[in-house]
């Protein structure tokens, strides 16, 4: 199937002529004006990479947002106003993996494209970030603002289930299942044990909260 671009261009002239460019390529292109509209793509259509205008846009879409089920590890390109370095910097640091300058080559901008969805393919979904939580799935690392914590084993599983959809409600039943290969809930105090040390060794600070004990349901893992 073709890669599904989102070109979040406010500017029409700019988002046609990607558009043209990008679907004669053979991608498939969504095109959005408002970042609202840009945010609602990205969780509806889940597209493979996101080519935008504004870095606030790009700050939302690596934090998330409460009801919003996007992909946040999603590859980013911010087509920048100018080529100035300082600038540059300040998009890599707030979660852009690459940056061109205005007036760009499309052909370079294909070349970037090709490359990071050649990089993202592998391992997509082996890094999870999830607010300032980051979860390495392939060296079973978990850090808070680059504070690593230790975990059990069990504990990492249960806080990787949570990852992936971090605003989303587990139930007991479920988490009890897909964890620990539970097929009743029965007698156990087995999640409520393990949730409540996995919360307190991710408070690395005060305003930390993590795992979230929804009463009569189950778990989440943001607010």
């Amino acid at each position: 199937m073709p890669n599904a671009v989102l070109v979040a261009e406010p500017e029409p002239d700019t988002r046609e002529y990607l558009g043209r460019q990008l679907r004669d390529d053979g991608f498939d292109v969504l095109g959005a004006a408002r970042r609202s509209e840009a945010l609602e793509l990205a969780e509806r259509a889940r597209p493979d990479i996101v080519l935008l205008a504004e870095l606030d846009l790009c700050l939302r879409l690596r934090r998330g947002e409460p009801g919003r089920t996007w992909d946040r590890n999603v590859p980013v390109i911010l087509l920048a106003p100018s080529a100035d370095p300082v600038e540059r910097v300040r998009a890599l640091d707030r979660g852009a993996d690459d940056v061109m300058a205005r007036p760009f080559a499309y052909d370079e901008l294909l070349a970037r494209i090709r490359a990071l969805l050649r990089r993202s393919s592998v391992g997509v979904a082996d890094v999870l970030v999830a607010d300032d939580l980051v979860i390495d799935k392939r060296t079973r690392r978990v850090a808070v603002r680059d504070t690593l914590v230790v975990l059990s084993a069990k504990e990492f599983e249960l806080v990787t289930r949570l990852a992936v959809e971090p605003y989303r409600v587990f139930t007991k039943e479920e988490l009890l299942r897909e964890v620990w290969g539970f097929r009743a809930l029965g007698r156990t105090r087995t999640l409520e044990s393990h949730a409540s040390r996995l919360r307190k060794k991710l408070r690395v600070t005060e305003g930390d909260r993590y795992i979230v004990n929804v009463w009569g349901v189950g778990y989440r893992l943001l607010e």
